[in-house]
């Protein structure tokens, strides 16, 4: 099971003064996440892997070592099916549809005037990456697990883990014992749901379907497949058929999947893969209550994109209600006035992050982690919305102080960055869409560094310490857009503060309140957490 990931962890992952051995650790939130980050694949693992492992191998392994994993914490596969998942792959909207079903089940929750009981006892929701904090992945009735709750179920995974490798004859603190950082919160959330008796649990894969380590559900209630588009393309190919062929691996036998509208070549492929399997492949047309700017309800995140995957959330939840006999949904749903529960969870639905607006004094922030060309156009069209209808003519709408942080470490940065730039100057009809543009890395803080909950030990030191990657995108930036001013930073709380410098000097210069200054925070959800925390943490105070 563990193989050359041991032998390269022993080698390769850096030594740490906090032991994480189960003995010597308190069981605070602090201590578990300080344990969890040691689970991280660093860098230079991973570019060992690249070297001397094949992706395929790797692949394969996954499905195998998870039902493993989950064994040595006392579980089978089918226990999860307790859960009555649904399971939801995709490129974009995954962590959107998720939530939009979740909330809509939550209604479901609710006694209703012949009933004494609630229909439903509790809703998890498992979804990735986090914003803040680590404990946001693991959800129970869309409220992320309190730091006790995460800090029980983190340690009784792990004291598990440990005690299965005692029992094997092995070292229980040696590299290979524990499963990865994904896998192991995996392993947690179907612990932390069977042990809470959640009954309706939605459960989003992490990078593709076929191999991710939460394919091990074996009888979900319904699968969803969201928009797809290129993405992690070493470990599932460069074209949307290959693509899709992964993420349709979540098709099971006999369970309805709930698809997006996709590219035809990626609908051939889901259509085979659900033939191969038995199982019915339903595209999900929009639902009539659910038209941007005509429809009925008023969703509960902005984007006129979110209402393609409010109706996919219509299609699953009412299939998963169907088939547990929560609530009897007709089968014509989709073409019928939604049910008040429905439109309820629609417009209370709420997630950080996607297409979120903050105000401050002198800034107002609009935030989206758009982190591939799909997403980052659908962002870019949002800003480009949010500007228009938040100036009061054209010439405002393209003159106005406007800011951008950036910063994607991780993927094509120049890409993403300059399909930004094209979405927002054909929208606006302007060659300059902002007159800063700043380049961050992910580190939080300038002093502290991270985070503890936002360590991301998995890309380049170096590239981070000489910030390379920021260079250039100032450096991309800079040819397309001259008359921008670009600045590189170390951390994103020198972006913010120099962000809302530039929007104080202007509020002194006109001398008096004027409209805030409109600043755009893109590219990266781990870049988007960060910032979060740091316009939490460090509120705006006025300068003198």
């Amino acid at each position: 099971m563990r193989g050359i990931w041991t032998a390269l962890r022993w080698q390769s992952f850096p030594r740490r003064r906090v032991s994480t051995h189960s003995a010597t650790m308190t069981r605070t939130y602090e201590n578990a996440i300080t344990a969890l980050n040691s689970l991280q694949t660093n860098y230079a693992i991973v570019e060992a892997l690249k070297k001397s492992t094949s992706q395929q191998e790797l692949n394969e392994r996954s499905i195998p070592e998870t039902v493993e994993w989950l064994r040595r914490i006392g579980y089978k596969p089918s226990d999860i099916d307790r859960l009555n998942p649904v399971h939801v792959a995709g490129t974009k909207g995954k962590g959107s549809t998720s939530a939009f079903i979740s909330t809509i089940l939550s209604q479901y929750k609710k006694p209703q005037p012949d009933q004494s009981t609630p229909r439903l006892h509790k809703v998890g929701l498992y979804t990735s990456p986090h914003l803040r904090f680590a404990r946001e992945r693991i959800k129970i009735d869309n409220a992320p697990l309190s730091e006790e709750q995460f800090a029980r179920y983190f340690f009784e995974v792990w004291d598990r883990l440990e005690e299965s490798a005692r029992l094997a004859g092995e070292d229980p603190t040696a590299p290979g014992t524990k499963p990865q950082y994904f896998r192991y919160l995996t392993l947690m959330a179907f612990h932390t749901y069977l042990s809470e008796g959640v009954d309706a649990a939605l459960i989003e894969c992490g990078i593709g379907g076929q191999y991710d380590c939460t394919n091990v559900i074996e009888h979900p209630t319904a699968t969803v497949i969201t928009s797809l588009g290129i993405d992690h393309t070493a470990m599932l190919g460069t074209t949307i058929d290959k693509i899709a062929w992964h993420k349709g691996g979540i098709i099971k036998a006999g369970v309805r999947c709930f698809s997006a509208p996709q590219a035809p070549s990626a609908v051939e492929v889901l259509e085979q893969r659900a033939a191969d399997k038995g199982s019915q492949l339903d595209i999900v047309s929009e639902h009539p209550d659910l038209r941007a700017g005509t429809g009925q309800v008023k969703l509960g995140l902005a984007g006129d994109f979110q209402y393609t995957n409010a109706s996919v959330a219509v299609a699953a939840a009412a299939e998963f209600l169907r088939k547990t006999g929560v609530a009897n949904i007709s089968e014509h749903v989709m073409s019928e006035s939604l049910p008040v529960e429905f439109k309820t969870g629609l417009e209370e639905t709420r997630l950080g992050g996607r297409c979120e607006t903050r105000y401050e004094k002198n800034v107002s922030w609009y935030i989206d982690g758009g982190h591939t060309l799909e997403s980052i156009r659908l962002a870019g069209q949002w800003f480009a919305s949010r500007i228009q209808a938040d100036s009061s003519s054209s010439d405002l709408a393209t003159k106005k102080t406007r800011v951008l942080i950036f910063n994607q470490q991780t993927r094509n940065s120049t890409a993403l960055a300059l399909a930004l730039y094209e979405t927002l100057a054909e929208a606006l009809g302007s060659t300059t869409p902002f007159t800063h543009a700043l380049f961050c890395t992910n580190i939080t803080y300038k002093q502290a560094g991270f985070r503890p909950d936002l360590v991301s030990m998995n890309t380049n030191a170096d590239d981070l310490e000489l910030l390379r990657v920021q260079k250039s995108l100032a450096s991309a930036w800079k040819e397309i857009d001259p008359s921008a001013h670009t600045q590189v930073f170390g951390t994103i709380e020198e972006a913010v503060d120099f962000a809302r410098d530039v929007a104080e000097q202007e509020r002194k210069v006109l001398q008096k309140d004027e409209t805030p200054v409109m600043t755009f925070v893109t590219g990266s959800l781990h870049l988007v957490g960060g910032f979060l925390d740091v316009i939490e943490t460090k509120p705006y105070t006025e300068t003198a």
